[in-house]
């Protein structure tokens, strides 16, 4: 998997913390879940919720759709996790 350099901002976030390699045989939430951890280590134990939920990979990828954009969108309630977990579930 090729990734889009760290930007600056991103690198100072990050630290010293490395995040685990996206394993070879990875769904496609997966990757999409280490994309966000790749540009914020902090939220890390939000996806990582999203991830071990009971959802089917369909909804783990719509739950994490969801809660990348509230990333970018100031109060949105799918920045908390369990919120887009039982938004996925209801479609």
């Amino acid at each position: 998997m090729t990734t889009a350099p760290r930007t600056a901002a991103a690198k100072k976030r990050a630290g010293s913390k490395q995040i685990a390699a996206l394993p070879a045989d990875h769904t496609p939430s997966e990757a999409a879940a280490y994309a966000i951890v790749d540009g914020y280590p902090d939220l890390e134990p939000s996806v990582n919720r999203i991830l071990s939920s009971s959802l089917d990979e369909d909804e783990r990828m719509v739950a994490i759709e969801l809660f990348r954009t509230s990333l970018d969108t100031p109060g949105d309630p799918n920045r908390i996790p369990a919120n887009a977990i039982d938004n996925a579930r209801r479609g």
